[in-house]
């Protein structure tokens, strides 16, 4: 449930923010405004309906994977969870207002945040976590060590 959690935690927002891009679109900034602008219900129906629709991709994976093909299987699942979080991640973001309106809803969200929020604290503070994260500071100047020789390199050779 944990690697559920952060990979949720740690796809939502930057595949939000791939999706909301998009916004600069005019004709995709049209239709956020009218997601946007939805009432509760009609909310409720617009974020849950694309997340509903990756259930038969889901399925065809296991197809995939029950006919030995694993890397096909695999790929599909990965591009129906990546394509899938950066939906709802922008959906949820652009109902979440309306979806707060109804009842239940809040009612169930509300201590679910909480509870998650928890999760991911205690999953931040542990060792494996603040170590991934140690490492990925250091792939990361590594990279642009790299990044900036492999430049300094090609620009001294077209001279």
């Amino acid at each position: 449930m944990a690697l559920f959690l952060l990979f949720e935690e740690w796809g939502w927002v930057p595949l939000a923010a791939g999706f909301a891009a998009l916004g600069r679109l005019p004709w995709w900034g049209r239709l956020e405004r009218r997601i946007a602008g939805l009432r509760p219900w009609a909310a409720l129906l617009v974020f849950g309906v694309p997340v509903l629709a990756l259930v038969p991709v889901k399925l065809l994976a296991l197809y995939l994977f029950g006919k030995g093909e694993m890397i096909l299987g695999l790929g599909l699942v990965l591009a129906a969870k990546l394509a899938g979080t950066a939906l709802a991640a922008r959906l949820f973001q652009l109902t979440q207002p309306a979806l707060m309106q109804l009842r239940w809803f809040a009612r169930a969200y509300i201590p679910w945040k909480i509870w998650k929020d928890r999760v991911l604290l205690r999953v931040r503070a542990s060792w494996p976590w603040r170590m991934g994260r140690r490492l990925k500071v250091h792939v990361k100047l590594l990279l642009k060590r790299w990044g900036t020789r492999l430049r300094a390199a090609f620009k001294s050779a077209g001279r």
